[in-house]
């Protein structure tokens, strides 16, 4: 079957991007890393002791990132519906967010006092047609953001991807609610034809 034109244009803009070659040339598993540096980098949001939540965390690249920046001392679980390679130091869930049992799963690797920075680069399998991509993205970010008002420490914080359209502002209205700061990031490395930012949220209010 002959590729179509956006799969030859995916294909094109992949190999010749800088951020994938960056990342085969630093070890990292995917070019999504740059995303969470370049925050991190700014927020300072990873140090070590803390315990972080990787969701939609394959192939890996965050998980490298933050098992970096933790240094051994610290907890981290990553969780996604495919399957990931080891990380040293990182307890991996295979399976989906959305059933209880993975979710109690999830739960029961973290400890009493909570969770202090809670990531989510979780999205669906895109078709194309935004309105059905839409609703499923933000789907995911809700879910994403209940688990993070249940599970977080006071003080914590989140950073998740968030897709613009209906949907978007509520949860942003419901961040500020509940977080001292929240900010909307479009890192450089999120293509700029993509609908993708990331919602961060700071310091935590029960």
């Amino acid at each position: 079957m002959p590729r179509s034109k956006s799969s030859k244009r995916w294909l094109h803009e992949h190999f010749d991007d800088i951020y994938v070659k960056k990342a085969q040339a630093e070890g990292y598993r995917s070019r999504a890393v740059y995303k969470l540096k370049e925050v991190d980098e700014k927020e300072r949001l990873l140090k070590p002791g803390m315990t972080v939540v990787d969701l939609g965390a394959a192939p890996g690249g965050w998980t490298q990132y933050i098992a970096e920046k933790l240094d051994g001392r610290g907890i981290i679980i990553a969780l996604d519906i495919l399957p990931m390679d080891a990380v040293p130091g990182v307890s991996f869930i295979q399976g989906d967010f959305r059933e209880d049992s993975v979710l109690q799963e999830l739960i029961n690797l973290e400890p009493e006092h909570g969770v202090d920075l809670l990531l989510s680069d979780m999205a669906p399998n895109m078709s194309g047609t935004a309105a059905v991509d839409i609703p499923r993205a933000m789907y995911l970010a809700e879910l994403a953001f209940d688990f993070g008002n249940k599970m977080l420490k006071p003080g914590g914080a989140m950073l998740m991807k968030v897709f613009h359209g209906a949907g978007f502002d509520e949860l942003i209205k419901q961040a500020r609610s509940q977080f001292k700061q929240v900010v909307i990031r479009k890192p450089l490395a999120s293509r700029s034809r993509s609908r993708e930012t990331y919602l961060l949220a700071k310091g935590y209010n029960l």
